[in-house]
């Protein structure tokens, strides 16, 4: 069996987690992939997957011989688009995730420049609340908000963002002072999950972090609702400082407790094919690291 064959069934294997997954990608019939793998490691000598009736894993040896391999299909695609003198314009479908708001806000613009700049690449953007799982859904880049578990991913630090408590000017003219966390008792809440599942917020006080457990007055799963509650003059709400960055600097919300906040979280872009990222990706995440790096709201 032709050995460029082999790796690529053996690639597909890896990024679906699965023989099912790699057959439905390549159009094949599981048999086939399982000789193709078969033949591959009794070429090689040596196992690059274990494989139970319910789950497939990759060994030591099949993690590096893969990465080899995905460098040598990135290689040979570069080659194939040279040859055919399309090596200098990014081609194909972009799929990039990051959350809702920060998607809509911030990446929307920096994905609208990518394909103006490359006019044959098509993107599909998942702006999504959850965690997306790159290798398993296919995504090429995500916008990662907050510390990143350890990975084979790569993963660009672009910015930070603040968790910030705020409220309108004409609410705190009638409510209690607020001047320390456990004043925020004395308050109306809205909660947004999306930042904070629990009705619970951890602050700091004299350096030590400490959790203030509130009943809030709305809860909602909505980060446009909370802002929208908070406009209203109903209370206060703690956000991401990106989602109202331009709120504050009109003036119609302020920021509060500045001394409380825990530490910024940190903003990533990352994304799964290592310094072998074909072009349109590399393309894009060249452009997205710079704009990122610039934008006001999101200050290192």
């Amino acid at each position: 069996m032709d050995r460029l064959h082999q790796i690529q069934v053996f690639v597909a294997v890896v990024d679906a987690n699965g023989f099912a997954g790699a057959a439905r990608k390549l159009n094949l019939s599981p048999p086939a992939v399982t000789r193709a793998i078969n033949e591959l490691e009794g070429q090689l000598g040596v196992r690059l997957l274990t494989r139970t009736t319910r789950v497939v894993r990759v060994t030591e040896a099949g993690e590096r011989y893969a990465e080899d391999c995905r460098r040598i299909l990135t290689e040979l695609a570069e080659a194939d688009e040279s040859a055919a003198g399309l090596h200098a314009n990014p081609r194909g479908r972009l799929t990039l995730t990051a959350p809702v708001l920060f998607g809509a806000q911030v990446v929307t613009p920096i994905v609208t420049e990518y394909l103006s700049q490359h006019p044959l690449v098509q993107a599909s953007c998942w702006f999504l609340d959850r965690v997306v799982n790159m290798m398993d859904e296919g995504v090429d880049v995500a916008i990662r908000i907050g510390d990143l578990p350890d990975s084979s991913l790569q993963a660009i630090r672009v910015g930070q963002v603040r968790r910030v408590i705020v409220a309108t000017p004409q609410y705190l003219k009638g409510a209690p002072p607020l001047n320390a966390s456990a004043d925020l008792l004395q308050h109306s809440i809205v909660a947004a999950s999306g930042v904070t599942p629990t009705p619970e917020w951890r602050l700091m006080q004299d350096g030590e972090p400490v959790s203030i457990k509130l009943q809030p007055r709305m809860l909602t799963t909505s980060n446009d609702s909370a802002i929208q509650a908070c406009l209203q003059h109903f209370g206060l709400t703690r956000l991401l400082s990106y989602q109202v960055a331009d709120l504050v600097r009109e003036g119609r919300l302020h920021t509060l407790l500045s001394d409380a906040e825990p530490a910024p979280l940190p903003v990533h872009v990352v994304h799964r094919e290592g310094r072998y990222a074909s072009k349109k990706t590399r393309a894009f995440i060249d452009l997205a690291v710079e704009r990122l790096r610039a934008h006001p709201a999101l200050g290192l």
